[in-house]
């Protein structure tokens, strides 16, 4: 799936576990384009500034990035893979500093929120919200900030040339984020695999009607297909209406899905298709 010299987008500083998912899906020798939001690593993509982009869409602690969701429809890019990376959070700090030297720790808020035990223990720590984890390393090799430390990636820790002082001090274990890769269209020579290895993800809206979802989620049962997620969506423009974003398990080319969407148009009144894609591990 990869090509020579591929760009590719994502939000944060460079580091960041968007990189991480980037380096996990892809060849290491792709380009990275750091961003400064979402929205700004979707329009690169969408004016073909660059050549893919890789965007969080859920954590398995905080739940769904709703920003993005957002975004899936109104650039309509297609997903074309997904992957899941744990999320492992390090206290970095300056080559030289000490543990004991360290008063201040800072990150994300999110981050932060997840050391939640870390910081139980050690009380003299202040915790400094920043806007990004891999950036808050970043500032501590630009700024030096007395007592300073940063809770990021050990790939953070490596790219900026500090030390890790504490390895994995995230209060759960099973904290993932489930990324998606974006490109401009589908790619034409699609990974041979068999199709039930393969996710359809999708949204639509019902008409405000009894039983109406109901009905669009009998399209899928009624073929035996695997629903692995639904979420709902305000709809712009309709005072208490929503959209329904949809994951589940096959291929669009497979009759069952096939009859299922076909089933589904019928009932609904707006169908798309977001991407078909070998499901991540």
């Amino acid at each position: 799936m990869t090509r020579a010299r591929d760009r590719i987008a994502f939000q944060g500083e460079p580091g960041a576990f968007s990189h991480l998912a980037i380096r996990q899906m892809l060849a290491r020798g792709v380009e990275v384009v750091p961003c400064a939001t979402f929205e700004q690593a979707f329009r690169r993509l969408a004016d073909g500034q660059v050549d893919g982009a890789v965007i969080p869409i859920e954590n398995t602690l905080h739940g769904s990035v709703h920003e993005n969701y957002d975004h899936l429809l109104r650039f309509g890019l297609p997903i074309v893979a997904e992957t899941s990376l744990r999320i492992v959070h390090n206290l970095v700090a300056l080559p030289g500093v000490r543990f004991r030297r360290v008063t201040r720790v800072f990150s994300h808020p999110v981050a932060l929120g997840q050391c939640r035990d870390f910081f139980d223990r050690h009380r003299r720590l202040e915790q400094v919200p920043f806007y990004d984890t891999a950036g808050s390393v970043k500032m501590l090799v630009e700024q030096r900030p007395d007592g300073g430390a940063a809770i990021a990636s050990a790939l953070a820790a490596e790219i900026y040339g500090c030390r890790i002082l504490q390895r994995s001090i995230e209060d759960d274990r099973e904290n993932f984020t489930r990324f998606f890769l974006l490109r401009h269209k589908m790619p034409e020579d699609a990974p041979t695999r068999p199709r039930r290895g393969w996710k359809t993800s999708l949204v639509f809206a019902t008409p405000n009607a009894p039983g109406a979802l109901f009905r669009a989620l009998s399209a899928f049962s009624l073929r035996d297909l695997d629903l692995t997620k639904i979420e709902s969506r305000p709809f712009r423009g309709r005072r208490w209406e929503y959209l329904f974003y949809l994951d589940f398990l096959g291929h669009v080319d497979d009759e069952a899905v096939r009859n299922a969407l076909r089933h589904l148009d019928e009932l609904s009144e707006f169908v798309r298709v977001l991407g078909c894609y070998p499901r991540g591990d």
